[in-house]
C-alpha cells in the first residue's frame, strides 16, 4: 500500500480561502467542496490567520524576530572568521618552523 501524500498549499491560496471565509457569502462546507479541502484544515488556517492578523499592520513586530536571528547569525559568522584567522596564522607559523627545522609538511 502506498501512503497518500498530504497536499501543500501556498500562502496565496490560503489567503484567498481566508478572504472567502471571512466574507461569509458561502458556508464552510460549500467552500471546502468548491476547492476540495477538508473543513478541519480550513478551520486551522482561519485560527492561524486570525492569530497573526495584527502582523499585517505592525510590520516592525513581524520583522523584529528575523532581525534578532540575523544579528545572532552575524555574531556566529564573526566568531568563526576570528577562529579561522587564528588557525590560519598558527598553520603558517607551523609551516615556517617546520621548514626552518628541515622538515617537509
Amino acid at each position: 500500500m502506498s501512503k497518500k501524500q498530504a497536499k501543500r498549499y501556498g500562502a496565496d491560496f490560503k489567503v484567498k480561502i481566508m478572504l472567502e471565509v471571512l466574507k461569509g457569502e458561502t458556508t464552510l462546507s460549500e467552500l471546502c467542496s468548491k476547492y476540495d479541502l477538508v473543513p478541519v484544515t480550513v478551520r486551522q488556517w482561519k485560527e492561524e490567520f486570525l492569530a497573526n492578523a495584527e502582523l499585517a499592520f505592525n510590520k516592525d513586530k513581524a520583522v523584529s524576530g528575523y532581525k534578532e536571528k540575523l544579528l545572532e547569525k552575524d555574531r556566529e559568522v564573526d566568531e568563526l572568521h576570528r577562529a579561522m584567522g587564528k588557525l590560519n596564522a598558527q598553520l603558517e607559523w607551523a609551516k615556517k618552523k617546520s621548514k626552518e627545522a628541515g622538515l617537509e609538511y
